[in-house]
């Protein structure tokens, strides 16, 4: 394969996976099941399709202990992650819980100032800046008036984007415990994915039993969309983007994630007929703007681990 198409490959790949991602939301909606119950068998039908696909290829491999251990970290984020959004796109919908989980691009930025020592630059502050400003647009003009359960949706899915960033963070300290181990063995990235998505199925669901719902799936429908959530909106999703991230650059790759809270928030719109004012369009637009551009690093290439 030539070098552009290869490239054209990886752009496509990663338009089709963020364009998953970002239907989600709208599955979790379709499923009709309390929120933890459906990000229980979204992580345990997605643990399982990981596993199987790991084993299938025949590269499952040993781990040691600190490994496992670590593991733990991602599990417990990633649990919490959806524990929260779950509940946010029942709340505020879809489009807007999805929006607000992407703040996990500030919180990784902070991280990396509080936990590693890198610098805040003008584009991380223009940034926040302009996504400030379009929620306020979004959302601040009109915050007094709003219900109190939908304010409280619009908190889950900010704190739903700082559950994400630990996970990414969580992440790649299990990839790097492991390459300290044995470089030369290193896990595949989607056996780390498979076990901490097992691991957070079992934290959901004892958050489940916890709170007493039913773990029953009602219909033969919300059934179908589970599986279709964590087989296509969970594995596919993250198959194409984590190889299109090798063969992209990160300006490249921030411009394309967006289209995940785009797709999400049009169909929102669009399908679930959520009433959107002009004013409300241009917060949006200023939002992802200020996404994007804290999310620029100063490297033309991510990482071959990134996640």
């Amino acid at each position: 394969m030539s070098e552009r198409s290869a490239q054209r490959a990886a752009l496509l790949s990663m338009l089709a996976g963020a364009a998953l991602i970002g239907t989600n939301g709208l599955m979790v909606r379709w499923a009709e099941t309390p929120p933890t119950i459906s990000a229980f068998y979204r992580m345990l039908f997605a643990g399982l399709m990981l596993a199987l696909l790991v084993v299938v290829r025949r590269d499952w491999r040993p781990l040691p202990r600190a490994v496992w251990l670590w593991s733990l970290l991602p599990a417990g984020a990633f649990a919490a992650d959806l524990w929260l959004w779950h509940r946010s796109i029942l709340l505020v919908g879809p489009g807007l819980a999805t929006l607000l989980a992407n703040a996990q691009v500030f919180f990784m930025a902070l991280a990396g100032v509080v936990l590693f020592g890198e610098r805040i630059g003008p584009r991380f502050v223009a940034g926040i800046a302009l996504a400030f400003f379009g929620l306020w647009l979004l959302l601040g003009a009109d915050w007094a008036s709003l219900p109190a359960d939908y304010r409280w949706g619009v908190w889950l899915g900010l704190a739903t984007g700082l559950c994400y960033a630990v996970y990414n963070i969580g992440l790649k300290t299990v990839q790097r415990v492991g390459r300290a181990h044995d470089a030369s063995r290193t896990a595949p990235i989607a056996q780390i994915l498979a076990i901490a998505s097992l691991g957070s199925a079992l934290l959901l669901g004892l958050a489940g039993a916890a709170e007493g719902v039913s773990f029953a799936i009602p219909t033969w429908a919300s059934l179908a969309w589970l599986l279709v959530l964590a087989g296509l909106g969970h594995c596919l999703s993250w198959i194409l983007i984590s190889r299109a991230m090798q063969r992209l650059g990160v300006a490249l790759v921030g411009v394309l994630l967006l289209v995940q809270p785009v797709c999400a928030f049009l169909l929102d719109v669009v399908l679930l007929q959520r009433p959107t004012l002009p004013r409300e369009w241009l917060g949006f637009g200023f939002t992802l703007a200020g996404i994007f551009l804290a999310s620029l690093k100063g490297r033309s290439r991510l990482p071959v681990d990134a996640a």
